[in-house]
């Protein structure tokens, strides 16, 4: 499995309103990959600008190449994200993941 990691920096006020388009367009455009294994979306707000990094998980690099397209290691982006983005990292990170824990995160967390 290969874990594909994005990262944008977002203006603060609108970190809340971004997530919610990030899920319907990114997160949404993954799930309909074959090959795609799931995805979180993780955000931080900080004093002058919002964080927000999508971990999504892979069967093989020709899976992100799917959804990527050539070459796979390059960002994505859609057409609202330059009125929530500060910059567009061209390039994202894959990692292969040689240990997963399968227990869903909704039942593995007790409060």
């Amino acid at each position: 499995m290969i874990a594909r990691i994005w990262r944008g920096r977002v203006r603060t006020e609108l970190l809340d309103e971004y997530r919610t388009y990030v899920a319907q367009t990114g997160l949404r455009d993954y799930e309909q990959t074959p090959g795609n294994r799931g995805a979180y979306i993780l955000t931080q707000k900080h004093a002058t600008h919002g964080e927000i990094i999508t971990v999504s998980f892979w069967d093989s690099y020709d899976a992100i190449e799917q959804f990527a397209g050539k070459p796979y290691d390059r960002a994505r982006y859609y057409p609202e994200d330059k009125r929530f983005l500060l910059e567009f990292p061209e390039l994202v990170e894959h990692y292969d993941v040689t240990l997963a824990d399968t227990t869903p995160l909704n039942t593995a967390f007790q409060a």
